[in-house]
C-alpha cells in the first residue's frame, strides 16, 4: 500500500469497496500498534485518524521509553515487569529511535528514597525488568555525584543512583510503526473523522467517516471496530451506548524547554519535586527539557496548553535541586502539554492512578482500549487484537495466528547495534557530499529516519539539478520524503511531528517556515484559502508553545 499524502482518497475508496476485518479509530501510538499487530497476522486493516497521526498524546509525552521505576511505589510489580521487557523489545526493533541514556537519581534529605531503599528498589526493578548486566545501576557517594553533576544542591544531597533509561521521539516512533503496518498491507489515513457507527440488528458492522479536506463521506464496513482514540475514547463509546462502569480520567502533563546553557546537565536527572512528585530534566539536541506535572484536566482535549502556574512549578522544582542554575520563566524557549487517558478510580489523586491499560467491550461489539503507557503500546495492541481475533474466530470462522509483533523490525530500524548506526552516519555523509550535506545534517536524519535516510538523500540528488535555490537542499528532500512516504498533509505535520523541530529547535522556526512553506505547497494539495489556513494553524501552534506568558 502507498502512504503518500496524494493517495488518501484513493486509499479510502479502496477500503470502502470491501469489508475490512478490523477498523481502528485513532492514529496515536496505540492505534498504530494495533494496525501493525493486526496486519502482521494477515488481517485487512483500516486505520482512521481525525487529525494528524500522533497529534494528540503521542507527540506530547515525556519522550521516554522507561521501565516505570515509580510504579514500584504502588507495588505494581506486573506493570514494572511488562514495561521493562517491552522497553528492551522497543530498542531492539527501532534502535535509532529508542536509545539508551544514563539517568541520575539524586538522593536528597527528606526525599522519597535513601541509599539503602534506592539500592533495593533498583535491584527489584532491574530483576523484574530483565535489565542487561552492562546497563545495571550504581550507587554513587555525594562526592562522586557532584563530580558527575556539579550543579546539584550540595546542602540537600547525600548521594545518588545512576541507572539506564531509554529516550525516544514519540511522534516519530508512531509514524514508523504506521509505515511498517502499511508495508504489511494495512491502510491508514489521517484527517479522516469517524462520525458514527453502522449497525445491523444492533451489532456494529462498520463506521461512517468524513474525509475532512474534501468533505467526502464514506461508509466503511468492518467485522470488528476497535476504538483507540486516547482522550476521546469515551466520546466514541458514547456514539455506541452511554458508557457505564469504568470511565476515563484525563490528567495533564506539561513540559518546558530551556537552552542547554541555562541547565547544562551531564545526563538526564530524575528528581524529587517539593510536593513529593518526581520530575525529569533531560538534555537533548542543544536544549534541556523538564517535566512533568500530573493534574486533573477537563478542558479542550484538542488544545491543552501550559499555564504560568505549571511553568513556575517546574522552574521552582529545578531551582531547588539545581540552585546554581537560577532558572527563570524568561529562560523557557518552548513548552508542550499532553493528556493522559487514565482509568478513573474513586478517591485517588491523579498521580496515584494506575497506568495499566483497560479493554472495554460493548454489547454491540465495540472494542475500546484506554490507559497504559507509551512503553507498553505493543502489548496493549496485542491484547486488543487478541480480543478482536476471538470475535473473528467465533463469528466469522477465521483462522487468526498469534501475535508476532515482538520480532518485527520497524521501518528504518535494521541496525544490530548503536555502533552500526554511527558507521551508517559516516557512510551516508560520504555518499551525500555531492549535494553538500554535512555530517551534522546526516546524523540528525539518521536518528530520526534510520536507514530511510538514504531515500531522503536520494531525493536530494533528484532535486539538485531541478532547483535554482539549492539552500536547505536536504530539508527540502526531507519535506518531499514525508509528503510521499509519511502522509504529511499540512506544514505542521512536517515541522511538528515528522521532523520534531517545534519543541526542541523553535528559535527562528517561523522564519524558516516562511522560507520553506512555498516548497511544501509546490508538491502538496493545499492552495489558496486552504494554504493560508494551514499557515495560520502552524503559526498558532508556534505561539501556543509560549502560552504560559498569557
Amino acid at each position: 500500500m502507498e502512504f503518500s499524502s496524494h493517495n488518501r482518497l484513493e486509499i479510502l475508496r479502496q477500503a470502502a469497496s470491501q469489508t475490512n476485518d478490523i477498523i481502528v479509530i485513532g492514529g496515536g501510538i496505540t492505534g498504530a500498534g494495533i494496525a501493525l499487530d493486526a496486519a502482521a497476522r494477515g488481517l485487512k486493516v483500516l486505520l482512521v485518524e481525525k487529525n494528524d497521526f500522533a497529534s494528540g498524546t503521542s507527540s506530547r509525552s515525556t519522550k521516554l521509553i522507561h521501565g516505570g521505576l515509580r510504579y514500584l511505589k504502588q507495588l505494581d510489580f506486573k506493570l514494572v515487569r511488562e514495561v521493562g521487557k517491552e522497553r528492551a523489545i522497543a530498542h531492539r526493533n527501532a534502535p535509532h529511535l529508542v536509545i539508551p541514556a544514563k539517568m541520575l537519581l539524586p538522593l536528597i534529605k527528606g526525599g522519597s528514597l535513601k541509599k539503602n531503599s534506592a539500592r533495593v528498589a533498583l535491584w527489584v526493578y532491574e530483576k523484574l525488568a530483565g535489565v542487561k548486566k552492562e546497563e545495571g545501576f550504581r550507587i554513587l557517594t555525594k562526592q562522586e555525584t557532584l563530580a558527575n553533576e556539579p550543579l546539584l544542591n550540595e546542602e540537600l544531597l547525600s548521594g545518588s543512583a545512576l541507572y539506564t533509561e531509554y529516550r525516544t521521539d514519540d511522534a516519530r516512533l508512531t509514524i514508523e510503526i504506521l509505515k511498517t503496518a502499511v508495508a504489511l498491507g494495512a491502510r491508514a489515513v489521517n484527517y479522516t473523522e469517524a462520525t458514527g457507527f453502522i449497525k445491523d440488528n444492533g451489532k456494529i458492522t462498520g463506521i461512517n467517516i468524513l474525509e475532512k479536506l474534501s468533505e467526502e463521506c464514506f461508509a466503511m464496513k468492518a467485522k470488528v471496530v476497535i476504538n483507540a482514540a486516547g482522550p476521546w475514547v469515551d466520546e466514541l463509546r458514547g456514539f455506541d451506548e452511554i458508557p457505564t462502569g469504568k470511565r476515563l480520567h484525563l490528567t495533564k502533563g506539561v513540559h518546558i524547554v530551556v537552552p542547554f546553557s541555562s541547565l547544562a546537565l551531564s545526563q538526564a536527572v530524575y528528581m524529587d519535586a517539593p510536593d513529593g512528585r518526581m520530575i525529569f530534566a533531560i538534555p537533548r539536541d542543544g536544549v534541556t527539557y523538564i517535566g512533568t506535572t500530573d493534574t486533573d484536566y477537563n478542558g479542550n482535549k484538542d488544545l491543552p496548553l501550559v499555564n504560568k502556574e505549571e511553568a513556575e512549578y517546574l522552574v521552582e522544582a529545578v531551582n531547588r535541586i539545581f540552585p546554581k542554575s537560577l532558572l527563570k520563566i524568561s529562560d523557557i524557549i518552548s513548552s508542550w502539554a499532553g493528556l493522559r487517558p487514565l482509568i478513573h478510580e474513586d478517591g485517588k489523586a491523579p498521580s496515584e492512578l494506575s497506568r495499566k491499560d483497560e479493554l472495554f467491550f460493548s454489547k454491540n461489539g465495540l472494542i475500546s482500549i484506554a490507559g497504559g503507557k507509551l512503553t507498553g503500546y505493543r502489548k496493549m495492541a496485542e491484547r486488543a487484537v487478541d480480543k478482536a481475533a476471538e470475535i473473528l474466530r467465533k463469528d466469522f470462522s477465521m483462522t487468526i495466528p498469534l501475535s508476532n509483533s515482538a520480532s518485527i523490525t520497524l521501518s528504518g530500524g535494521n541496525f544490530s547495534s548503536i555502533s552500526e548506526i554511527g558507521e551508517y552516519v559516516e557512510n551516508q555523509t560520504g555518499e551525500s557530499k555531492q549535494i553538500e550535506a554535512t555530517f551534522a545534517e546526516i546524523r540528525s536524519l539518521v536518528w530520526k529516519y534510520g536507514r530511510n535516510t538514504e531515500h531522503i538523500i536520494g531525493r536530494g540528488f533528484d532535486l539538485w539539478p531541478e532547483l535554482e535555490d539549492r539552500n536547505n537542499i536536504l530539508e527540502k528532500a526531507e519535506i518531499r520524503y514525508c509528503q510521499e512516504h509519511e502522509m504529511a498533509v499540512f506544514p505542521s505535520d512536517f515541522w511538528i511531528r515528522r521532523s520534531s523541530q517545534l519543541y526542541f529547535t523553535p528559535i527562528n522556526l517561523a522564519a524558516q517556515f516562511e522560507k520553506l512553506a512555498p516548497f511544501f505547497y509546490l508538491y502538496g494539495d493545499l492552495t489558496g484559502e486552504a494554504a493560508r489556513a494551514s499557515e495560520y494553524s502552524f503559526l498558532r501552534e508556534v505561539n501556543n508553545t509560549m502560552s504560559f506568558r498569557g
